[in-house]
């Protein structure tokens, strides 16, 4: 399936355009986890893995069937060596199994090769469509993690987009437009020819993702669009009308669901919003003091959605 037409049903089958952040750290942990985690492996990188997979996938059975995919942050698990990678992928693995569609959050930015291997490495298949995955030594294609979706940045030009584009139409990727920090204007904002750098790379994207269109109208070149930028977001959807927008920004940084919602298309499609720690930490809420980890995740989530749901698009 085209990776939009992926998100979009999703979104249709889940009445959901959320996007669940698995970005899990030590202080997310529920104790009970951290305590097993430590009596099976010490206090280790392994110990860390260990209990950030077992959150994971009890997050992912929670949350299932209510959002319409799910972001886990690559720092979260790079930063424990190989043990965090094979949490990663084992993460990846069961969020597939669950029907749920993945973006990995990398960034990733750099040009031929390079930039190949990183689409090989997070968006090769696991399986069929092998053709864009890596060789072995004898040239038989290998499995890679076999996400979706994986954010880009483009800010090297298309020299360092281009061989993104290259993977299989069942991929996409979320090019960094208007990021939701506050120093994103330094450079996103500069007033260049024809406008705001992030209304260049605006223009780019619709042309990268031009002929690039799924069924439901929406390109696997997407945008990631701050929900903290209301204004502005309504500004790129001007220039990039086909382009999903992935959106940060949403409840712990400040920006409420009409913000969230500034950027999408008049027919109400075209945004995907992510909320991580608000939803991870749930069970952290002195509200949820008599509520399972689990279960609170879930409620955390069911209440954006609803939040989502009620709130009109905001011009900022």
């Amino acid at each position: 399936m085209h990776a939009a037409d992926l998100i979009q049903a999703a979104i249709d089958r889940t009445g959901s355009i959320a996007c669940v952040g698995l970005d899990p750290r030590p202080n997310l942990i529920p104790p009970a986890l951290a305590t097993a985690a430590l009596a099976r492996s010490g206090d280790s990188a392994e110990a860390v893995a260990d209990a950030f997979l077992v959150f994971n996938r009890g997050i992912i059975d929670a949350i299932a069937g209510a959002c319409a995919a799910v972001k886990p942050q690559l720092a979260c698990y790079e930063a424990y060596g190989s043990a965090g990678m094979r949490c990663l992928e084992q993460t990846v693995a069961h969020a597939h199994d669950r029907g749920i569609p993945v973006i990995i959050d990398g960034k990733r930015n750099d040009i031929g090769s390079t930039a190949e291997h990183y689409a090989q490495a997070y968006l090769a298949p696991l399986v069929g469509e092998a053709r864009r995955s890596p060789p072995g030594l004898t040239g038989k294609p290998l499995a890679g993690l076999g996400a979706q979706w994986l954010t880009v940045n483009a800010y090297l030009g298309a020299d360092g987009v281009k061989p993104f584009l290259q993977s299989p139409p069942s991929t996409g990727i979320f090019v960094l437009v208007k990021t939701s920090n506050a120093s994103s204007g330094d450079l996103q904002d500069v007033p260049c020819e024809g406008g705001p750098v992030m209304e260049r790379m605006a223009r780019l994207v619709a042309q990268w993702g031009a002929d690039r269109c799924g069924r439901c109208g929406l390109s696997d070149v997407g945008a990631v669009v701050g929900a903290t930028y209301p204004q502005q977001a309504r500004r790129l959807r001007e220039l990039m009308p086909n382009a999903l927008f992935l959106v940060p920004g949403y409840g712990a940084q400040g920006a409420s669901a009409a913000d969230a919602k500034a950027g999408a298309r008049a027919d109400g499609r075209g945004i995907l919003v992510n909320s991580s720690r608000a939803i991870l930490g749930a069970w952290q809420d002195a509200r949820n003091t008599d509520v399972d980890w689990k279960d609170a995740a879930r409620g955390a989530l069911d209440a954006m959605n609803r939040d989502l749901s009620s709130a009109g698009a905001s011009g900022g």
